[in-house]
């Protein structure tokens, strides 16, 4: 019988406040519950804007702690009620003047499971985000859930293949990837990096970009939010470039050890032979 898991991401616009942001994403986990979703990542920052195209510090009141702050605490609840298990990337304050661009992990009966930290942090125009974050001191953790093992790679850190490896050889079966990302530099790249590192690693991979324009820049995020399997090839056609849009998707996991027996490319990798790479 298939390990078939019906997996959900979701992508939209800035509301133009938090709590409007959150009960937005309250409705879309509800409409995800009742197309028999198991799993569901939101976007990069869900309940705010993506304030990194300037540096103020007023944007620092959107951090929360976690597990212990409300927003964690509401989705575990909600996380029971559905079923699901849910990935939410938030703003995090670990104690005052330390924050990190975090996601939570909820198993689908409401325990916490764990966090990750991005670990890699842009300072480009557009993309300041040293002033906001922490790079992560968690590694690269996989959450062992209801579903099967999942684990997060966030935005820019997608740029980086050895963090895709590491999730891969600590045993990851579904990589969200939530994003903010806008039209221009990386728009090429939106379709081939993470189709490349899901059969590179030869798991799935689910990609979620937020769209619109937001009143704190020019960056015109262009959503494209897609599911990859170990093959790199879509999982149905990738979200709309313009509009708010839910993805559920079927995502067999047999399709992992069958594509590891045909590719084997961990059975031939070389570690003795990188180890320079951390030395470089």
């Amino acid at each position: 019988m298939s390990r078939i898991v019906k997996a959900a991401i979701v992508q939209t616009e800035w509301t133009g406040d938090k709590e409007s942001m959150i009960e937005a994403h309250e409705k879309y986990l509800a409409d995800a519950a009742a197309q028999g979703a198991q799993v569901m990542c939101f976007q990069e920052l869900f309940y705010g804007p993506y304030f990194c195209q300037v540096q103020d510090t007023k944007f620092y009141s959107y951090t929360e702690a976690i597990p212990d702050g409300p927003t964690t605490k509401r989705f575990q609840e909600l996380a029971e009620k559905y079923g699901i298990v849910l990935v939410l990337p938030m703003y995090e304050q670990e104690q005052p003047g330390v924050l990190y661009n975090t996601a939570a992990v909820i198993d689908a009966d409401g325990t916490y499971l764990g966090k990750y930290r991005k670990n890699h942090i842009p300072q480009v125009k557009g993309f300041w985000e040293k002033f906001y974050f922490r790079p992560g001191n968690l590694g690269y953790p996989v959450f062992d859930t209801a579903v099967g093992k999942v684990a997060v790679n966030i935005c820019y850190d997608r740029h980086f293949p050895e963090g895709w490896r590491m999730l891969g050889l600590h045993g990851a079966e579904i990589v969200f990837n939530p994003s903010a990302t806008s039209r221009g530099l990386s728009s090429y790249l939106w379709k081939l990096e993470q189709t490349a590192s899901a059969v590179a690693n030869m798991y799935f991979v689910g990609a979620i970009n937020r769209v619109g324009i937001e009143d704190l820049g020019d960056n015109d995020f262009y959503g494209t939010s897609y599911f990859a399997n170990p093959r790199g090839q879509f999982v149905g056609e990738p979200a709309s470039d313009r509009n708010a849009e839910l993805v559920v998707r079927d995502l067999n996991l047999d399709e992992i050890a069958e594509t590891r027996d045909q590719w084997a490319f961990y059975r031939d990798r070389r570690p003795e032979m990188y180890g320079s790479i951390t030395e470089a």
